[in-house]
């Protein structure tokens, strides 16, 4: 493949904790989650929904277990999906122990939040005895009172104080499987308790901006906090957090890494604002091209460019690449230019490049 030089991020140390068939931390690859929407006591249609995730790119995923029959649920919809499985539990240990004997491959929740020591315990054992890890999830919006108290608000350091505390609970029953994430739907303190967290702890973080919007503002904000995060060399599994279809999750996620360098796979765009010397239709040719190449895995950078300003110089550095003259297109192949088409046969003719490049 035709590929320019790309300064390399060197990513933060951590811990490596299984999760089921993927590992978190360590030197392995940053993962990308995403949550269901249906109601997980509707395993056929949670089923679905996951099917769709994972062709999408999804590669662990969560699901609510707020009720009996959501819990109990779990074990179906594991037998029937390919990637891990986590269950999202608040408060109830019981349901805790429930997702875990319905065999999923991660239990989220703030041992703090479900009781006695006796049911902390509990939980802990189910899960030491099952070998799944544990992700404590502290949030902006349900910190401990006497935390919040403390500082006003749900400061960088309440959030961090707040993980801390549910590590020692676990640390104090000798668990140590643990993945920690500390979201706010402010960017700057998800930021700047991410970094405090990295510099106390070797647990693996996973990233996200909580209650972040639509699939517009939410993708904004998630692109430069978390991608802020992962330019520092923090992060080992990230969650695009929207109101939205989770496949724009999935995309988005998958996005982020692979503009940081962290993914090498699947196209990468390369196409210019547009301006007056505009002399084609390029929306219509990007959106073609975008939909049709959405399958392909192997890592190609393709350029499609409105004019012989910028074109030639980005195509070149494409490994395909068009520019679109007056009255025909160029199309560039590895650098080379292998001559003038019309303009009718440009999306075709990317296409085909891809395809047989993929091969």
């Amino acid at each position: 493949m035709h590929q320019t030089s790309r300064k390399t991020i060197v990513r933060r140390k951590t811990r490596e904790v299984k999760v089921g068939s993927l590992s978190v931390g360590g030197d392995h690859p940053v993962s990308v989650q995403s949550m269901t929407r249906s109601k997980t006591e509707d395993w056929k249609k949670t089923v679905e929904e996951i099917l769709v995730l994972e062709k999408a790119g999804c590669e662990i995923i969560r699901c609510s277990a707020n009720t009996l029959e959501a819990a109990e649920a779990l074990k179906e919809i594991k037998k029937n999906i390919h990637i891990p499985l986590v269950a999202d539990i608040h408060f109830d240990y019981k349901l805790a122990l429930v997702a875990v004997k319905s065999g999923v491959d991660k239990i989220r929740i703030n041992p703090g939040n479900i009781g006695s020591d006796e049911k902390i315990r509990e939980v802990i054992k189910a899960c030491k005895d099952a070998r799944i890890p544990i992700r404590i999830g502290v949030n902006s919006g349900s910190l401990e009172k006497d935390i919040l108290k403390k500082y006003g608000r749900p400061e960088p350091e309440a959030l961090v104080e707040s993980a801390m505390r549910h590590i020692e609970i676990l640390e104090y029953n000798d668990f140590y499987d643990t993945i920690v994430a500390m979201k706010s739907s402010s960017v700057a303190d998800t930021i700047a308790a991410c970094r405090l967290f990295s510099a106390k702890s070797d647990y693996p973080q996973h990233l996200g901006i909580t209650e972040a919007g639509s699939s517009y503002s939410g993708t904004i904000k998630s692109a430069i906090g978390i991608g802020s995060l992962l330019a520092d060399g923090i992060g080992d599994t990230i969650r695009v957090s929207l109101t939205g279809q989770g496949g724009d999750e999935i995309r988005a996620g998958l996005e982020i890494l692979k503009t940081l360098g962290l993914r090498h796979e699947g196209i990468e765009i390369i196409s210019c604002p547009t301006c007056g010397r505009l002399e084609a239709d390029l929306y219509s040719v990007l959106e073609q091209v975008e939909k049709q190449l959405a399958d392909i895995k192997t890592p190609l950078k393709i350029a499609v460019m409105g004019c012989l300003v910028n074109g030639p110089g980005e195509a070149k550095e494409a490994d395909i690449g068009v520019t679109f003259g007056k009255d025909h297109s160029i199309i560039y192949v590895d650098g080379k230019s292998t001559g003038r088409i019309p303009y009718a046969d440009v999306v075709k003719t990317l296409v085909d490049l891809a395809r047989e490049k993929s091969r």
